[in-house]
């Protein structure tokens, strides 16, 4: 954040009304620009339509207007260059900039004809969004990317796949990553959903009942590119709801949650494989941390972080919900407490996805120990229950005969594989001498050709699908 100081409370923000100003201790805890500050741009963007369409209905003259523009346009540069002075007394970015803009040049003080702070900020909020949802797709797709390339190296890898964590069927570690690549994928179809209801203009909308000037709001949406895929302005139809509306703000949120949620699913599987005892994975030094007392240690720090803070992106999407749930139409201060949530939601979630992404480029696959856990044949059980359904035994049959065949294997302290013919015909007749072939690890995959399975063709062509649709 840029500069603050420490000036003398201002009455700007309050009418004739008042004989006083507030209270430095109301103005304190009122105060909104320590956070809303960042919305800067997006408040100077929407300024500078306003005053274009102001011009054009005639409330602005040309000097007026071009004399407002250039103010904007330079206060907004000394911003950027860390040289503007935020000051707490003026409550929020908007009365921040409007002081400052009115010290400059006169017409300033017509810049607030026809609009409120409560479409205002609205507005900022919308566009300070639209952006973050397009910055935060290119990240995700980033991370997607990540997971291809870890993928296509170690594409003949193998590991056991689990349900309930235990070990369940032999999976390609590919086909595993590319699951969170289709997770992954969900959330930027989410995130655009969420970018079509973002993307309509309030201004225009007043503080509650719009105005009785002849504002041009489809001007000011074409301006700002709030359009359709045809250019059409897209509008709020109603006053009341365009200002007190905060749903596209809880549905990012929900979005980010769920990407927040995919991310910590994704670290831990991460921590597990990067165990001793699972051993599957070594992640290089730069993104590991070691212990202050235990000079062995080597922990994935960024994993269990990007597990923690899913944490707070959850609790923010709670928070919103809970502030909406019990206000009354329309605006009310209340709204103030949603740019804290929404902005570290952003910020989190971005940082975790860019770290995470990051840190999948520096992963080494320790392939021959993921082997030794793939070639584990009690992993191939329900594959010997498929042999049997092939001959014609009904599964649920063939399943109760595999479990007997396993319990017999346990029992007699030997691997699936080692099983014997004599011993698979105690069980069923309808074993034959080409069982064993079932436990050809290779040859199981091969078997794997249905859509989305992770058959040894599947998983390439996947490969090569998200190759061609990440480039």
């Amino acid at each position: 954040m840029t500069k603050k100081s420490r000036s003398s409370i201002s009455p700007v923000s309050r009418s004739g009304r008042f004989a006083s100003s507030p209270s430095a201790e109301v103005a304190a805890f009122s105060e909104s620009i320590s956070f809303d500050w960042r919305l800067w741009r997006h408040d100077i963007l929407g300024s500078k339509a306003h005053a274009l369409m102001l011009a054009k209905i005639g409330i602005l003259s040309p000097r007026e207007c071009s004399s407002i523009i250039r103010a904007l346009e330079a206060i907004g540069r000394e911003i950027a260059a860390g040289r503007f002075l935020w000051k707490p007394e003026f409550e929020d970015v908007h009365m921040n900039l409007e002081v400052e803009l009115t010290r400059r040049t006169p017409a300033g003080a017509k810049l607030h004809t026809g609009r409120s702070r409560n479409d205002q900020v609205a507005l900022d909020v919308r566009l300070w969004l639209r952006d973050e949802i397009s910055a935060l797709t290119l990240d995700i797709h980033s991370l997607q990317r990540s997971f291809v390339s870890l993928a296509s190296r170690n594409a003949s890898v193998l590991i056991p796949g689990y349900t309930h964590l235990q070990r369940a069927q032999p999976v390609f570690f590919a086909h595993h990553l590319l699951a969170y690549v289709e997770m992954l994928e969900r959330d930027c179809q989410r995130l655009s959903d969420c970018s079509s209801r973002v993307n309509v203009c309030p201004l225009g909308s007043g503080a509650i009942a719009g105005s009785t000037l002849p504002l041009d709001r489809e001007e000011v949406a074409r301006l700002l590119g709030f359009v359709d895929s045809r250019g059409r302005p897209r509008l709020t139809q109603n006053s009341m709801d365009a200002v007190s509306d905060r749903d596209y703000v809880v549905e990012f949120v929900s979005s980010v949650a769920l990407v927040a949620v995919h991310l910590s699913r994704l670290s831990e599987d991460i921590i597990l494989w990067a165990t001793t005892e699972f051993s599957f994975i070594t992640i290089v030094d730069s993104y590991t941390t070691g212990s202050s007392l235990m000079p062995q240690k080597k922990n994935p720090d960024i994993a269990e972080l990007t597990r923690g803070k899913s944490c707070r992106v959850i609790g923010n999407l709670v928070s919103l919900l809970t502030l909406l749930k019990g206000l009354p139409m329309t605006y009310n201060r209340d709204l103030q407490e949603d740019k804290e949530r929404l902005f570290d939601s952003a910020d989190t979630v971005r940082s975790c996805v860019r770290i995470m992404s990051s840190m999948l480029d520096h992963v080494t696959v320790q392939s021959a120990r993921c082997l030794e856990a793939a070639s584990d044949p009690l992993l191939l059980a329900t594959d010997l229950a498929d042999y049997l359904v092939r001959k014609g035994m009904p599964f649920r049959h063939a399943h109760h005969a595999v479990g007997a065949v396993v319990a017999m294997a346990e029992k007699f302290c030997k691997p699936l594989d080692r099983i014997t013919l004599p011993e698979f015909q105690s069980v069923s007749s309808l074993f034959s001498k080409d069982v064993l072939e079932v436990f050809n690890l290779n040859r199981a995959m091969l078997r794997r050709k249905s859509t989305g399975s992770p058959g040894t063709k599947e998983v390439l062509a996947r490969l090569r699908h998200w190759d061609r649709a990440l480039a």
